[in-house]
């Protein structure tokens, strides 16, 4: 019903996927449709997320038409997001294939609630994802999101066992999934089940769509988290959505040497060695 059809298109920094260290700098084309899987009452792109196929000015496009339009933008690289990529997976997956075949890479911007097969079918030609995982409870996936955290779990670690690149994002909403305990737990389930070094952004909360009576997320509730995926040994934490001093910088887990410094969504400066750490060696998970 949406094959091909586009309602948002832009050239986007890398880094407002948000996707720290897949291509760090580099401009993205960003595309998107109508529709979503899930229900998500804070969901801030709900005017295209929760829209019907014959609602808005929606342009139609090929997967040849996204290979010339990345070029001519001079990205290097694709990325399905805005709504829910999986929502238009057959175009994904067309789209995905024919970049790859003229050195395109593609990313998705995701909330992971994928069936096996189709992320199968679509991985080789998946070059890095960011995944959204909303919350760390059964509940609180039932009730925001109307879904399950369960089939996004199982996502995340397919991807990863594909050798898709993937990084986390974990958004904090006050009173809904701030919890301590909660947060420490997915922080474990990351090291444990994904690896230390996957790159996990929490992001700051301000009220929309139907959760517009929930405040945004304090800035100690940020710290907190910080500290806590720290504690647990996560070796790249970012604070998404806040104005900090180093939040969203990049420093080597080794040796504490700066390799990234971001602001907003763009790079300041790039001390790499590849892929790794200029100072000691150490690998930074990093693809350039």
């Amino acid at each position: 019903m949406i094959y091909g059809k586009v309602s948002s298109m832009h050239v986007d920094p890398m880094e407002k996927k948000p996707l720290f260290h897949y291509r760090p700098g580099e401009p993205v084309l960003s595309l998107g449709s109508v529709g979503c899987n899930l229900r998500c009452l804070h969901c801030q792109n709900f005017t295209i997320s929760q829209a019907a196929p014959g609602e808005g000015r929606l342009e139609s496009l090929e997967p040849s038409d996204v290979a010339r339009l990345a070029k001519e933008s001079n990205c290097r690289t694709v990325a399905f997001t805005y709504n829910e990529p999986t929502i238009w997976h057959e175009f994904t997956y067309d789209t995905a294939k024919a970049l790859k075949g003229q050195g395109i890479s593609s990313v998705y911007v995701s909330n992971g609630f994928i069936e096996t097969e189709p992320l199968r079918q679509i991985a080789p030609f998946l070059d890095a994802m960011n995944i959204d995982v909303k919350g760390f409870t059964e509940g609180f996936y039932k009730k925001v999101c109307k879904a399950a955290l369960g089939p996004v779990l199982r996502a995340a670690q397919l991807a990863h066992e594909l050798g898709v690149h993937i990084e986390i994002t974990y958004l904090i909403i006050p009173t809904m999934n701030d919890d301590p305990e909660e947060m420490r737990s997915f922080c474990r389930w990351v090291v444990k089940e994904l690896n230390a070094k996957i790159p996990v952004h929490f992001t700051r909360f301000h009220p929309d769509y139907m959760m517009t009576d929930v405040p945004s997320t304090p800035t100690k509730t940020m710290e907190l988290a910080h500290r806590i995926a720290k504690e647990e040994g996560l070796s790249f934490i970012y604070l998404g959505n806040l104005s900090t001093a180093d939040g969203e910088n990049t420093y080597c887990p080794k040796c504490g040497a700066l390799v990234i410094r971001r602001y907003r969504y763009s790079v300041a400066r790039i001390a790499l060695k590849g892929a790794t750490c200029p100072k000691c060696g150490e690998s930074l998970n990093m693809v350039l």
